[in-house]
C-alpha cells in the first residue's frame, strides 16, 4: 500500500512540475493590459513592415498570428476592457488582420488595409495614454 501511494505521489509530482513548466511560453503575455496591447502591436508593425519577398516574411507572420491568438486569449473575457477604446479598437484591428490571414495565407496584406491598421494602432496608443 505504501509503495502504491509513493509511485502515485511521484506520478503527481511529475504531472504538475510538467504543466508549471509548459504554463508560461516565452514571449508569453505577461498579463499587464497595457504593456501587452502595445507589445502585440510592435510585433504586428513588425510582421506588417516585413517585405513580403523577405525570407524573413512567413516568421513574421506566424509571430503576429500567435500574438493575436494571446492576446484573444487572455482579454477576451474580461469584462473591465469591454468599456474601454482602446480594447474595442484592438479588438477590430486584430480581427481584420486574423481574418486577412486565415482567409489569404500566400497573399500580402494590400496597402489600404495596411494604412487602416495603422491609423487603428494610432487610436489605441493614444487611448491607452488617455486611459493611464
Amino acid at each position: 500500500m505504501k509503495r502504491l501511494f509513493s509511485g502515485l505521489l511521484a506520478l503527481v509530482l511529475v504531472a504538475v512540475i510538467g504543466l508549471t513548466g509548459c504554463s508560461a511560453a516565452p514571449g508569453a503575455l505577461s498579463g499587464n493590459y497595457r504593456e501587452d496591447t502595445l507589445a502585440v502591436i510592435e510585433s504586428l508593425r513588425t510582421a506588417l513592415n516585413t517585405p513580403t519577398d523577405s525570407p524573413d516574411q512567413p516568421e513574421a507572420q506566424a509571430v503576429a498570428r500567435e500574438k493575436i491568438n494571446d492576446f484573444f486569449a487572455r482579454y477576451r473575457r474580461d469584462g473591465g476592457l469591454l468599456k474601454l477604446s482602446s480594447f474595442t479598437t484592438m479588438r477590430t484591428a486584430l480581427n481584420s488582420l486574423a481574418g486577412h490571414y486565415s482567409s489569404y495565407p500566400n497573399r500580402p496584406v494590400p496597402q489600404k488595409m495596411k494604412d487602416r491598421l495603422e491609423l487603428e494602432f494610432k487610436q489605441v496608443e493614444a487611448a491607452l495614454k488617455r486611459e493611464a
